[in-house]
């Protein structure tokens, strides 16, 4: 997998897996992940920047009366000057609002429904559309497909959880008679795919098949958050398993 260190400020909102930042500028913090030397979102939320506390001067003493010098002797060496404390970055999770509009340059579409009085604001729900990339989460996988709550769609998180399928012929663009959904997705993994498809009346049709698509946040079966390492393997942090994956690559800023 391939990283790029970027110089520009961070986001103010992230997905798992997007890059906040190289590790020489920040400190990781709580919902990050240390990746190639550069810092990534392991949480859906906000990006928050914590300065590091300035520690207190020294109290310097006046100067006294300069003594005679009996025997010449070298200068000291300036002290070195220690190493500045670098700014903590850290992913808090984002609340859900009671009401959502459309981002702009999202493409999704949005049905609105009036209130009963005409001073009410409208309340509008964000629907995916075919070529949105959206957030998801595996309910359950079978042989053939994996089952999948969409929960964000572009930069809106969706009041209702909205079903997609995520078929065995979808997951990968190349060796799909190869392609196993039990070695792609585990229930409980946070997916990045794109509609492809309205589907029929209960699903949404999803597709991972391109690079910076697929899994962007997985939990091992012993209970911790994984780490992507290659374009289809996690490793456990603590205990040093692998687990297959169909990983997204992470995206540059």
């Amino acid at each position: 997998m391939t990283t790029t260190t970027t110089t520009t400020a961070p986001p103010t909102l992230a997905v798992p897996g997007q890059l906040l930042g190289p590790a020489s500028r920040y400190q990781p913090g709580p919902g990050t992940h240390l990746h190639n030397a550069n810092l990534y979102a392991s949480l859906l939320g906000h990006v928050h920047i914590t300065q590091p506390a300035q520690q207190p001067q020294q109290r310097q003493r006046a100067p006294g009366p300069a003594k005679r010098l009996t025997k010449i002797t070298p200068a000291p060496a300036p002290a070195p000057t220690p190493p500045a404390e670098l700014p903590t970055i850290s992913v808090a999770v984002a609340e859900v609002r009671s009401s959502r509009v459309p981002a702009a340059g999202a493409g999704a579409g949005a049905a609105v429904a009036s209130g009963g009085g005409g001073g009410e604001r409208k309340k509008r729900e964000v629907l995916p559309e075919v070529g949105n990339v959206v957030l998801c989460r595996v309910v359950r996988i079978t042989p053939r497909q994996a089952v999948v709550a969409i929960l964000v769609c572009g930069d809106s998180v969706l009041e209702a959880e909205w079903q997609g399928l995520i078929r065995v012929q979808d997951v990968r663009a190349t060796e799909k008679d190869r392609v196993r959904i039990y070695e792609s997705f585990r229930p409980g993994d946070v997916v990045r795919a794109e509609v492809i498809s309205l589907g029929d009346q209960a699903n949404y049709y999803l597709s991972t098949t391109r690079n910076e698509l697929g899994v962007v946040l997985a939990v091992s079966e012993a209970g911790n958050t994984m780490q992507p390492v290659s374009w289809k393997e996690f490793r456990d942090p603590e205990t040093g398993a692998m687990e297959l994956r169909k990983v997204a690559q992470p995206q540059p800023q």
